[in-house]
């Protein structure tokens, strides 16, 4: 059926040249997640296999109960009543020992997943201390926190059940129809045609249509993810004006459409599914078994007391082949979190600090030599940056949108290392610098200010753990934000998201504060008055002032207006410097940063 909402034609009529692309990527994909779940599990394999062998101990130990139980019926069969209950006792004993070893495989393997959960968390979390910091500023906190809970959690079942449940519903079935074979081979070729029936249910459940419909499944379940983040990003606009309309209805399409992409696939595997599940129910496996057994009773082919083993083994069959077909999706959902988790331990790391620590001197000087910088998926962003930031002056990087800026600041706090070229500090490659000094030498306040969720006192001692009251207390005052912070419930206690909300100058000013707090030499502020509106401006202005007093200072800011006062201007344009000097004399050149000096002033008369 065609689809009324988008005019696209349903996957399972789309033209086979469409469909061969998504069928291929999609096996790939799984190939690849396959084999990223293999390399990410492999410290745990030696410990899975022991887990296995128990396990496969435990299966043949289930399988063999019920053939006791069917040679006692053949010796009560034979008025052997002796033989019989020896035959049930040790039946008795096996299926103790099977309930130990299930036990004992189960235990040992969730042992080894909450070792490896444990060690796997750990490892990311030391990864994630050694990848450039602006990899966190491409990610919300709910995607970084993802890889840590979600993707670890995910590989819950592969460690601890896919292999254990596999292996049981492979060596059951594998036992059960060795036994059937050894007592007669013919009721055991009939036990094995639902068997069979099912197989090709399965083969029909996983044909080309179904993986093209799986795919657009998979398409469609990604843009209703993307159609949502949308929808709640843009609610105030949904909620408020027209236009909004077209934001809801793209999610209402997206919805739509994912729905449809659903029933496309599941609605025939579904008919088939019940079908083949029908098959392998231990009412129809006694039902096929019986009449089989009795027609070859009648024939003389069998006898009585070898129907009742297959009465009572056969049945057992249906459900292993079962957990195979139900576990697949959790296996699929696992080995895509695996493939995530490798991704994230392949991340590119921030190049390892060379030998040496030689001292920096009082208000460092930083220079630019040659700098290049692309990111990875991107072409290059920087072309031949040479700048140096002269001790105690502030220089402001202004530009048009795109020209990087940004880029440019995030690499002296190290966000990135440069591509090509290098950048010194105090005469000291900034590669050369182990963490913990790079960042007591460079502070950054960015525009984009990240609180954590705890106490003021607890954010503010995130620059020094050991700062007295009486410290917190002064940089608060010279942050202009003391006030504020006495006004919240707690004061310096009030935890921030539960007792109090700050507006966005108010959070600025508490992370001048910090920074004011870690006192570093070089100072990067990224538009530092962005959320603040008039009068918090002022205050952040101030804040900012006391800040920068007799350090090395980077400042990036779209309103000009507010570093006409600084030591030197320098505009970016297209990743590239194209002038360089004060306010006076930029204005007086009349290049690029003349033209935006007149649309910031065209700016700030429309807004009075």
């Amino acid at each position: 059926m065609d689809d009324s909402r988008s005019g696209r034609p349903d996957s399972a009529r789309a033209p086979a040249s469409d469909l061969v692309p998504d069928r291929v990527a999609l096996r790939a994909r799984y190939k690849r997640e396959a084999a990223a779940a293999k390399q990410v599990l492999a410290p745990v394999q030696g410990s899975l296999r022991l887990a296995t062998l128990l396990t496969v101990l435990a299966s043949v130990a289930a399988v063999v109960p019920f053939i006791l139980i069917a040679a006692g019926c053949a010796a009560l069969l034979d008025d052997e009543f002796d033989r019989a209950k020896r035959l049930i006792v040790v039946a008795f004993v096996i299926l103790a020992l099977r309930g130990l070893l299930q036990a004992g495989a189960s235990i040992l393997a969730h042992l080894v997943d909450a070792r490896f959960q444990l060690d796997l968390r750990r490892g990311i979390a030391a990864k994630l201390t050694r990848v450039p910091l602006g990899w966190f500023t491409e990610r919300s906190s709910t995607e970084v926190r993802g890889f840590l809970q979600d993707d670890v959690q995910g590989l819950h079942y592969l460690v601890s059940h896919a292999r254990l449940d596999s292996t049981a519903a492979l060596t059951v079935p594998l036992v059960t129809l060795i036994y059937l074979f050894v007592v007669d081979w013919r009721p055991a070729l009939i036990t094995l045609l639902p068997l069979i029936g099912y197989a090709f249910a399965l083969r029909a459940m996983m044909n080309p249509q179904s993986q093209d419909r799986l795919a657009r499944f998979d398409r469609r379940e990604h843009d209703v993810a993307v159609a949502t983040t949308e929808f709640v990003d843009g609610i105030a606009v949904v909620r408020g004006f027209a236009g909004g309309r077209r934001t809801s209805a793209a999610y209402q399409d997206a919805v739509d459409e994912y729905a449809a992409a659903l029933q496309a696939w599941k609605g025939p595997m579904m008919r088939i599914q019940a079908a083949s599940d029908l098959l392998l129910t231990p009412t129809l496996l006694t039902l096929v078994v019986t009449a089989a057994g009795l027609g070859l009773t009648q024939l003389g082919w069998l006898a009585p007391a070898d129907l009742v083993a297959f009465l009572l083994v056969a049945p057992a069959l249906g459900a292993s082949f079962l957990a195979i077909g139900y576990g697949t999706q959790a296996v699929r959902q696992g080995n895509a979190a695996a493939a995530r988790l490798r991704d994230l331990q392949q991340l590119p790391e921030l190049a390892a600090p060379g030998a040496g620590d030689a001292e920096l001197r009082p208000g460092p000087d930083v220079r630019f030599e040659g700098v290049e910088f692309g990111y990875r998926r991107g072409r290059p962003v920087l072309h031949d940056i040479d700048l140096t930031l002269i001790p105690g002056t502030v220089t402001a990087l202004v530009g048009p949108s795109g020209a990087g800026k940004s880029t440019l600041a995030q690499l002296v706090p190290r966000f990135f290392d440069p591509t090509a070229g290098r950048i010194m500090i105090g005469g000291r490659d900034l590669r050369d610098y182990p963490v913990a000094e790079l960042y007591r030498t460079v502070g950054f306040v960015l525009q984009d200010v990240r609180l954590i969720r705890g106490t003021v006192r607890e954010n503010l001692a995130l620059a020094d753990p050991d700062a007295a009251d009486a410290a917190l207390e002064r940089v608060a005052r010279a942050a202009r934000i003391h006030d504020r912070i006495l006004a919240l419930p707690q004061g310096y206690d009030t935890v921030l998201g539960e007792g109090a909300v700050l507006s966005g100058g108010e959070a600025q000013r508490l992370s001048i504060a910090r920074a004011l707090l870690a006192d570093p030499p070089v100072l990067v502020l990224d538009e530092a008055t962005a959320f603040a509106d008039p009068e918090s401006e002022a205050a952040v202005q101030d804040a900012v002032a006391e800040l920068i007093a007799g350090r090395t200072v980077l400042v990036i800011a779209h309103r000009l207006h507010t570093i006409t006062g600084v030591d030197r201007i320098v505009v970016l344009d297209g990743g590239t410097i194209v002038e360089s000097g004060t306010h006076a004399e930029l204005v007086e050149a009349d290049g690029l940063y003349r033209r935006l000096w007149s649309a910031n002033q065209n700016a700030l008369q429309e807004v009075r």
